[in-house]
């Protein structure tokens, strides 16, 4: 497996998004995550965005993740990096890989300066729920696009040691 830098608008990252949203629209009856996103976000030194590949050369898994600050919207704190779009293949699933990935993304994010890594996910997500709590991840106070929702779950997890 080699985790691979990309531009959030890459091919392979445009067709994981789009079974990703795909995922969401079949879980929570929906058009899938409305959060406003462009490709600059994920662009270092404010973000990444980032694929695993198989042996075969074939994406996996994706993750990123986004500098976000007190003034970008309710709830967030200065210092946060916040996930995004983390989505590993159903083949694939349960061998690791999103927590691999998530590992990436926390060192990418503490090597630049990030203090503390927030995510949004939803409770019909409990796979992802357990993979963020036994990564060291609490329940927060809701923030971003979603934080009126009553299916929305935050975590945050600080990135200083």
């Amino acid at each position: 497996m080699e985790i691979r830098r990309v531009s959030f608008d890459h091919p392979d990252a445009v067709r994981l998004n789009k079974e990703v949203q795909a995922e969401y629209g079949r879980r929570y009856q929906s058009d899938g995550d409305a959060t406003p996103l462009d490709p600059s976000m994920f662009e270092p030194p404010n973000g990444l965005y980032v694929i695993a590949y198989d042996e075969e050369g074939l994406p996996v898994a994706t993750g990123g993740w986004r500098a976000r600050d007190e003034a970008d919207q309710e709830n967030y704190s200065d210092g946060d990096a916040e996930i995004k779009r983390m989505y590993v293949v159903e083949a694939l699933r349960g061998r690791g890989l999103a927590r691999r990935i998530l590992a990436h993304l926390e060192a990418d994010a503490r090597a630049a300066g990030r203090t503390r890594m927030v995510l949004e996910t939803g409770d019909a997500q409990p796979e992802a729920i357990a993979l963020y709590a036994s990564s060291g991840y609490e329940l927060c106070v809701k923030f971003g696009h979603y934080r009126n929702s009553e299916n929305s779950r935050c975590f945050a997890k600080p990135l200083t040691s």
